[in-house]
């Protein structure tokens, strides 16, 4: 009789864990084995698992949500990896959509290059949340239920340790409820959407739903921030951190709002946590910097920008700030050198202002400029970011109220 491989594994963004979680339910509670990274393998580790674990299972189901491919222009993107590891070792791939995902959006078709733009040629199953048993039957009936001359390799044992620890993580948490998935649909509709009303609306929903949904509150904080609602974005973020302290994100955006209420001691306090529990976090030690510039603290604001130059060396911001740093020292030559940097690196060209640092560089090149000529301004401060969860930290999707580029 010709047989049927019952090995799957599920490739996910963290932001959906719930999903994840779901389906690895249903389809163990059925006799599935299936692989997914519940709990987070340890870096050292992580390729031979995730690749071993792949290149042993018959199935590869891939969770697309519409933020699930953000980072996956990204050649080194391990969500991305995963899926181009699936098709080079031939398994049977099966995208899983979301309610919202449309592989046409601009947003995801610009990700979809390389091996990854083959992705939505596959045979895919839209999975909504008032019909999950629905799809999940679908699933298991139609696109499992195949026979398969994949050939399934054998996992070496550190591979399986892993996956036992996490098949039993994962077995051991809660069901997830239909309220969770609804939840998560009404996060993935705010991180759709650009319009900053309805963002708000989509993020509140979802925590109405979820009042434990970390993420939620973190994204409505940035709502709020890029409304101009510091109180409202303190408050969101604050709960985000009371929630899952590990969002590093949360406390330099938590830093940038107390900045402009005028609250140094705080922004700073809240920069210096970002940066402790994320020592190359760049954008926090740039904000830092003008947190110390507002304090008249100049060599401690150049250290910063210098620090996050040496993490970033591309970072445009950071050379502007710390040119007029340099500008304010009488540095000229200091100065000329990091204006021209942010040039070099598209700073002007993105901020939409390089005939005005043309301008300064010829008149600092002049020796007749200064903070008495008027062409001192204040250093730009780093922008909020969205948070798109990926093992740890990874990516930024940037609302800032100063129009700049975050990092």
């Amino acid at each position: 009789m010709e047989h049927i491989e019952k090995t799957v594994f599920l490739s996910y963004r963290r932001t959906n864990t719930p999903w994840a979680l779901a389906i690895f339910q249903n389809l163990t509670h059925r006799g599935y084995d299936v692989f997914f990274d519940f709990n987070g393998i340890t870096s050292g580790d992580f390729e031979r698992v995730i690749l071993g674990n792949i290149h042993a299972r018959a199935h590869f189901l891939v969770l697309l949500a519409p933020s699930a491919l953000e980072r996956c222009g990204k050649p080194e993107d391990w969500f991305r990896r995963e899926i181009e590891s699936a098709m080079e070792f031939r398994r049977n791939i099966v995208p899983l959509m979301l309610e919202s995902f449309d592989f046409g959006s601009p947003g995801i078709t610009s990700q979809l290059t390389g091996k990854l733009a083959t992705l939505q040629h596959y045979n895919a199953l839209r999975v909504h949340a008032d019909y999950f048993e629905e799809a999940m039957d679908r699933l298991r009936d139609r696109y499992l239920n195949v026979v398969l001359d994949t050939v399934v390799h054998p996992v070496s044992r550190a591979a399986v340790r892993a996956a036992r620890v996490e098949q039993a993580a994962a077995s051991a948490a809660p069901a997830v409820t239909e309220r969770e998935l609804t939840a998560q649909e009404w996060f993935e509709r705010g991180f759709k959407t650009n319009d900053h009303r309805d963002e708000e609306l989509f993020f509140s929903e979802a925590i109405r739903l979820q009042p434990d949904y970390a993420l939620a509150f973190y994204n409505r904080g940035i709502v709020r921030q890029a409304k101009d609602d510091l109180e409202g974005a303190i408050e969101d973020y604050s709960e985000a951190i009371r929630l899952r302290p590990d969002i590093v994100e949360a406390f330099k955006n938590r830093g940038c709002a107390r900045y402009h209420k005028g609250d140094l001691e705080g922004a700073i306090e809240d920069y210096n946590v970002a940066i402790r529990l994320k020592p190359d976090y760049a954008s926090a030690f740039n904000s830092r910097g003008t947190g110390h510039f507002a304090k008249r603290d100049l060599e401690a604001a150049l250290r910063d920008y210098s620090e996050a130059i040496s993490i970033k060396p591309d970072y445009a911001l950071a050379y502007y700030n710390r040119a007029e740093i340099w500008q304010k020292m009488n540095r000229w030559i200091d100065a000329i050198a990091d204006y021209q940097k942010y040039l070099d690196v598209g700073g002007g060209e993105s901020a939409g202002d390089t005939e005005e640092v043309e301008e300064m560089i010829r008149n600092l090149k002049k020796k007749s400029c200064g903070p008495a000529t008027g062409l001192y301004s204040y250093p730009r401060s780093a922008g909020s970011e969205y948070l798109i969860v990926e093992g740890g930290f990874r990516d930024a999707r940037n609302t800032s109220l100063h129009g700049e580029n975050s990092s």
